[in-house]
């Protein structure tokens, strides 16, 4: 029986691998990857040889049982994301899931994550927090999961894509009210940035600087 290694690799700056990451990524005998592409850039930088293979979220059906074959017959695999750790609002969760119901040995490389390095720089409460991911690109539904979260006592991190950003922070104006939030982008890289202000006044800025990369937003 095999293990399947679930690896935590860099949001944006490479310097941020671990040693036992690219230990365990030189070791195993398949690197099931979202993105092989994303993944040869750092697999290149870390000398790192082992067979890359893709896993996501269009083969996922395909792919799966496949993986898990391997990893009952004997296969060290190693399961990565396009960045941060896998399991998080990525297809790996799924991979995950079906390796513990078929008895595969899983086991984690910590690492990097997106959501707790903007929680950490956001200056809300960290004490207790909820992820809720994505939430709906239907703004309907998105309006409906964000008069849920009115009321929440914890703080609450979300991912954002760029181009709904505006119309995101527009609905949190609308329901949420005048409370502080941030938003976080390009975390670790060159253009790191977190600006921390109101719903309206966020929207605001976005809608005269075109937003860009991934977003988290904090609140």
């Amino acid at each position: 029986m095999g293990t399947l290694y679930v690896v935590s690799t860099p949001i944006g700056n490479l310097e941020d691998m671990s040693l036992r990451a690219i230990r365990v990524l030189k070791e195993v005998d398949l690197i099931a990857a979202e993105d092989t592409r994303r993944a040869s850039i750092l697999c290149g930088e870390y000398a790192i040889s082992t067979k890359l293979t893709s896993y996501h979220s269009y083969n996922i059906g395909k792919r799966t049982p496949e993986l898990v074959r391997m990893l009952s017959e004997g296969m060290n695999i190693a399961l990565i994301s396009d960045s941060g750790t896998p399991g998080i609002s990525d297809p790996g969760s799924v991979l995950i899931s079906e390796c513990i119901k078929a008895d595969v040995p899983v086991t984690a490389i910590p690492g990097p994550s997106a959501a707790i390095t903007a929680l950490t720089l956001s200056g809300r409460p960290t004490a207790s927090f909820v992820f809720e991911g994505f939430l709906s690109s239907k703004p309907s539904r998105r309006r409906k999961h964000l008069e849920k979260l009115k009321d929440e006592e914890r703080t609450v991190v979300l991912y954002e894509s760029p181009h709904r950003l505006v119309k995101f922070l527009e609905d949190c104006r609308d329901i949420l009210g005048e409370r502080q939030i941030a938003v976080a982008r390009e975390l670790t890289k060159k253009f790191e940035e977190v600006k921390r202000g109101t719903p309206g006044e966020l929207a605001a800025y976005f809608a005269e600087n075109k937003p860009r990369g991934e977003f988290i937003i904090v609140f």
